[in-house]
């Protein structure tokens, strides 16, 4: 091994330090743990290659739908813990958030429990579409833009300048008629927390069940991809060797460079997603710390009235370092930069045209309007959202997958399959074509 090749795995372990030394300097037991979750969630979206764009993007595309099941799979075991949780909260006298008096316990989780209307279907759709251009979702565009990816630093930049707008249309639109025709539907209030459990995983079963008959029909069709080729040559497992010390290049390939399959991404994601709810209380997110960003970058330039972004300014007057959402994304931004400078694979990559940028731009001004005027992103009003038992979740999931797919039908050929294809395998793809 030559020097060179140390260079980036000193740099992720002296960042760790580094890290563990702002931890440390950051005010409160509470912004330790939210650094520390986003940490395992960013080291684990980049050690798996995992993302919820991709779950959609590959089973189009390719046909396969490996990724697209290990999402069902994550949604299934969060599903399981939170009402764990929540059944747990209700013995101890907890109610949902939207029915609680001050003073009152919150069952965790019903934060998540979003009004729908029609601004959720909208919003999905939009964000669908924003995902597709973008080259990921909320989660994902902040993993690559923390991997190194240029297209997504551009699509961070304009998901931040698009949550403005989405969140005062979203203001705007509940004074309307069309919003008091929709309303909330926590499923435990409808079929108790043991139907609730059962109707959610069910609904996750039959899900699995058309993924793998998709599969099954691509296959007939000659259109399946096999997800074998998917690795490179430096992330697959090393020969087996009879005789194998701890201290050696094979402990720390298997430790730090070895990829992980989209299984156990899912099992490893889903122990951040519920140690964020069980330490905070509240489930994961990702887009609402992108508006309070918005908020402390243009409130110089822009008035922003109190009545509609009180609550945001207030987190802002308070400093961005002392919100945890915040923070978790800080450390889901560098668990996937460490995870990268481990494995020795860091890059800073602005390999696209012009052009391109201009799509990545338009993809992320969409993922930061639909995320907030549907009232989440993937994560926080599809992902937390199911897996708290609100029905909303389910809408949005339908309405993110249909945008998805109307961006994949608008931008087939262009920049949406960024993400799901290595760079040979895209070469390939159009050579066929």
């Amino acid at each position: 091994m030559n020097k060179k090749y140390y260079t980036q795995p000193i740099i992720g372990f002296i960042l760790l330090v580094l890290l563990a030394i702002f931890g440390k300097s950051l005010s409160g037991p509470k912004l330790h743990l939210h650094l520390f979750a986003g940490l395992i969630l960013g080291y684990t979206l980049t050690r798996a290659r995992y993302g919820f764009a991709g779950g959609i993007k590959r089973i189009y595309m390719r046909g396969e739908g490996s990724l697209s099941k290990a999402l069902i799979v994550l949604l299934a075991v969060t599903a399981v813990a939170f009402f764990a949780v929540q059944m747990h909260s209700v013995m101890d006298g907890a109610v949902p958030s939207y029915l609680a008096e001050e003073g009152e316990k919150i069952i965790p989780g019903t934060q998540n429990v979003y009004h729908i209307s029609i601004a959720t279907v909208i919003g999905g759709i939009i964000f669908g579409i924003g995902m597709m251009l973008a080259g990921g979702c909320g989660s994902g565009t902040l993993a690559d833009f923390g991997e190194g990816q240029g297209r997504a630093m551009i699509a961070f930049i304009f998901f931040v300048i698009g949550s403005g707008p989405g969140f005062y249309a979203l203001k705007k639109f509940e004074n309307t008629k069309l919003w008091e025709l929709g309303g909330r539907v926590y499923l435990p209030d409808y079929f108790g927390h043991w139907g609730a459990l059962a109707l959610t995983l069910l609904l996750l079963l039959f899900l699995y069940y058309l993924v793998i008959r998709y599969e099954n029909i691509r296959k007939k069709e000659g259109t399946y991809m096999d997800p074998k080729g998917d690795y490179e040559e430096f992330e697959k497992p090393l020969p087996n060797k009879e005789v194998r010390k701890f201290f050696s290049y094979e402990t720390y390939h298997k430790l730090f460079v070895e990829r992980w399959s989209f299984t156990v991404g899912s099992l490893v994601l889903a122990i951040g997603a519920i140690f964020v709810m069980v330490t905070m209380h509240k489930p994961w997110g990702v887009s609402t710390p992108l508006m309070t960003l918005n908020v402390a970058v243009f409130r110089n330039f822009i008035d922003f009235p109190e009545e509609i972004f009180g609550s945001f300014i207030e987190k802002v007057d308070n400093g961005l370092l002392n919100d945890g959402g915040t923070i978790r994304n800080i450390g889901l931004f560098f668990g996937c930069a460490i995870s990268f400078l481990l494995a020795n694979r860091f890059t800073i990559d602005f390999d696209f045209s012009f052009k391109d940028g201009l799509f990545f731009a338009l993809g992320g001004f969409l993922l930061g309007f639909g995320a907030r005027f549907g009232q989440g992103c993937n994560v926080g009003a599809m992902y937390s959202s199911i897996t708290s038992f609100s029905l909303s979740g389910w809408v949005f999931l339908l309405a993110m997958s249909l945008g998805g797919i109307i961006g994949l039908k608008l931008f087939e050929g262009k920049v949406c399959v960024i993400g799901t294809l290595r760079k040979d395998q895209l070469r390939e793809l159009k050579k066929n074509r």
